[in-house]
């Protein structure tokens, strides 16, 4: 699990992250939401953002504007308050209100559950698609996001240089599919809490996936 080691093969990928996941079971998504749409709007703001962060906006933002309907019609200058405290709000205010209003004029006001359709959303990419696919519609996906990428990486999962897609389809072909969304979630919890960007003690990090692993 050294970089020095050869990458790992399905097997030992699965194993490794299921003891990731014996480790934090409780693993789930950090956003708050009552909904796909609550969800795509979280998930647009926590770019370059917490998920902390983002969880203390949405509850005032949600009781404001609680359908795409509503959104569309909220003054820019409303949003960009109500997101004040959160990095980038300003463009992240365009893009929620720019989204509810495709989501109104193409999608009936309803959140599309495939890939195409989200991503033609202003403020959504493969890993914010990814996401709302696996939370809000459980469908297999996985969204890497920083943690994800560092995490396959310190692991020997992927190669030191490899890009987010190339991450993404790693993970894809080594893990089974209905592990998909579940490794997303034990991948960011590993990250956030056992194995952080910080400087640590990446051996204890390794030793504890050890002590998991069947």
């Amino acid at each position: 699990m050294t970089k020095a080691q050869k990458l790992l093969n399905k097997i030992e990928t699965t194993r490794v992250i299921e003891a990731m996941g014996r480790i934090y079971p409780e693993a789930k998504a950090e956003l708050d939401h009552d909904s796909p749409f609550e969800l795509l709007i979280a998930v647009i703001l926590s770019a370059q953002t917490t998920d902390i962060g983002v969880n203390k906006v949405t509850p005032n933002l949600f009781k404001t504007y609680p359908t795409p309907e509503a959104m569309m019609d909220a003054e820019l200058s409303d949003l960009e308050d109500k997101l004040k405290t959160i990095g980038l709000f300003r463009n992240k205010a365009k893009f929620i209100k720019n989204t509810s209003k495709k989501l109104v004029e193409d999608f009936d006001g309803t959140v599309p559950s495939n890939r195409k359709d989200l991503e033609s959303l202003p403020g959504v990419g493969r890993k914010t698609a990814n996401v709302v696919l696996s939370v809000a519609f459980n469908k297999p996906a996985i969204a890497v996001d920083t943690h994800v990428e560092r995490i396959a990486k310190k692991f020997n999962i992927v190669e030191e240089n490899a890009s987010v897609i190339k991450v993404e389809n790693a993970l894809m072909e080594k893990l089974p599919k209905e592990l998909w969304s579940r490794a997303h979630h034990w991948l960011i919890f590993f990250g956030r809490y056992q194995c952080p960007a910080r400087k640590h003690d990446h051996e204890a990090c390794i030793q504890i996936v050890k002590e998991h692993l069947q």
